[in-house]
């Protein structure tokens, strides 16, 4: 028996080309709509994909029965009212990270959450990277032993995205939140545990003389759950491509994520203890995560990415800022 169609609103037509592209692949799947603020690139990707609806109004999309899935790719301040607009209609969502910029605007979220059906989830993609998987597979196995640090980094020379882009127009922006994000919530998935506690410091040096005013590389320390100990750092001002720097130590073997290879330890002969890892890195693309999330909402089920996720490693991002605006240690609230 085939799959009942399911119809989609994309809002946002910056990586939501990307979300568009990914549903058109899947069986049984039509986006019926999409929405953007800029009217000639709505217009040239509507005839691009030959999408029948084309907004200016992400309303018009959030409130029409017909759509059951809506994907937001706005501008990061507009997510908070799109997400609850899309709960209060009934709309299973993707949201683009970060979900939301401020704790109070998550403690809503997962309000109207508590009274809806609906799933949500966040392209947070590294967890479907095969070389990430493989060392998630490890950890589970026990085969580091003993983890008592782990760093994970993200590190892109996209500086001109805060200096020129619509990031440095908004009345704050964090690169934690849409960067560093997906580094927290990767090292999340591999430790299996919480981070307790964070201090966190950050630097402006790259874009003084900008007209942006906030810190372009912050980084953060963590306490976890059983006591190890973990670090972040998250720029976008290096000089270099872009890299998720993932290195995991053990008692047993270091992970250490390099291109094209990574490293795995066993010990300090260079000779005999090093061994490289050819797993493909990255190996994953934006949209990877829709036909998981179409799926489970076929059947009813959670997906990979849900509400606990978004709001524990965004419980993470707020601490973070909270740690470099007070210079102190800040224990984690977990919103949920």
């Amino acid at each position: 028996m085939a799959n009942p169609l399911i119809k989609v609103g994309v809002i946002g037509l910056g990586v939501g080309e990307a979300h568009l592209r990914s549903y058109q692949a899947i069986n049984n799947v039509e986006v019926r709509s999409i929405c953007d603020l800029d009217k000639v690139r709505l217009e040239a990707v509507g005839k691009k994909y030959n999408i029948e609806n084309e907004f200016t109004d992400y309303k018009r999309i959030t409130e029409d029965k017909d759509i059951s899935v809506v994907s937001i790719c706005s501008y990061d301040d507009s997510h908070f009212e799109q997400i609850v607009s899309a709960i209060r209609h009934d709309k299973h969502i993707m949201v683009e990270k970060p979900a939301v910029l401020f704790p109070n605007q998550a403690e809503a979220v997962l309000n109207e959450l508590s009274k809806s059906n609906v799933n949500i989830t966040s392209n947070l993609i590294l967890r479907q990277s095969p070389r990430f998987a493989l060392i998630k597979q490890m950890a589970e196995l026990g085969e580091f032993g003993d983890i008592f640090h782990i760093e994970g980094d993200y590190l892109h020379q996209i500086l001109w995205k805060i200096t020129q882009g619509w990031r440095g127009d908004m009345d704050f922006y964090c690169t934690v939140y849409g960067g560093g994000i997906h580094l927290i919530d990767l090292m999340r998935w591999v430790m299996g545990q919480e981070i307790k506690s964070v201090c966190a410091m950050g630097t402006d040096i790259a874009v003084r003389g900008s007209s942006y005013s906030w810190p372009d590389t912050i980084t953060a320390l963590f306490q976890w759950e059983s006591g190890a100990t973990g670090k972040c750092t998250t720029s976008l001002a290096p000089q270099r491509t872009k890299f998720h720097s993932l290195n995991v130590f053990g008692t047993e073997k270091t992970f250490v994520n390099d291109i094209p290879d990574a490293k795995l330890f066993t010990g300090d002969d260079p000779a005999k203890d090093v061994a490289g890892i050819n797993t493909p890195y990255p190996g994953i693309e934006k949209g990877d995560l829709l036909p998981e999330f179409i799926d489970c909402i076929r059947h009813g089920t959670k997906p990979l990415i849900d509400e606990t996720d978004i709001f524990k490693v965004m419980s993470v991002c707020f601490a973070i800022w909270q740690a470099v605006e007070t210079k102190r240690q800040v224990t984690v609230n977990n919103l949920i």
